[in-house]
């Protein structure tokens, strides 16, 4: 059976060999938030086409009355515009009615932040989990399918879900900060990229 000191070797080892990634840092949270939903089928080239038309109107007041028409019209390359543009409004409708500050969640435990995004439509498991990380500063880890898929072929156990996953790894997040929760995913993911161009990649290095 492996042992959490070794999960956590493999999660080292990934972040050292692929290095920061800096994923959603930027200063203005909204425009990362809003980028988590803009993500979803589709590619990160498309996302940036979309954020360049949002960049004038990246803040909860313009986004929460902008016309459905115009925010639909500018994000149009990431897809599924209709829909997307419809989970923008409620995500912004539930962050106004929350008094439209971080800050006000900190009281939040993170099971009861976790529930209160998953209400919100178009937020998923996985979502939840990376609002959580990345616009909230919460320790977790999100047991995605690269996540999943990768701990298998190392011969660390079957995974069946997101929610499994999270079960047997999310306390390791408790001993680190959360920077490093940020790449631990970043690195899983980028890890992730590499083998699914190449499935005869070597991976015996990052093995405890």
């Amino acid at each position: 059976m492996s042992t959490d000191r070794e999960k956590v070797k493999v999660l080292n080892k990934l972040v050292a060999h692929y290095g920061i990634q800096n994923w959603w840092s930027d200063e203005n949270r909204i425009k990362d938030w809003v980028s988590m939903i803009l993500i979803q089928q589709t590619t990160q080239e498309n996302v940036e086409k979309v954020l360049k038309n949002l960049d004038p109107y990246l803040t909860v007041d313009q986004l929460h009355k902008m016309e459905d028409e115009k925010l639909q019209l500018l994000i149009r390359p990431a897809g599924f515009y209709k829909q997307k543009s419809a989970y923008i409004k409620v995500l912004m409708t539930w962050f106004v009615s929350h008094g439209e500050e971080f800050e006000k969640f900190e009281s939040y435990s993170d099971e009861t932040l976790r529930k209160e995004l998953l209400s919100i439509k178009g937020v998923g498991p996985e979502t939840a989990d990376a609002m959580l990380l990345y616009i909230f500063n919460r320790n977790v880890f999100i047991g995605d399918q690269y996540a999943i898929r990768l701990f298998k072929r190392l011969g660390f156990g079957e995974f069946k879900n997101l929610g499994h996953m999270r079960r047997e790894f999310n306390h390791l997040t408790e001993l680190v900060p959360v920077e490093l929760c940020k790449e631990w995913h970043a690195a899983i993911d980028e890890h992730g990229k590499v083998f699914r161009k190449n499935k005869n990649v070597d991976e015996t290095w990052l093995l405890p």
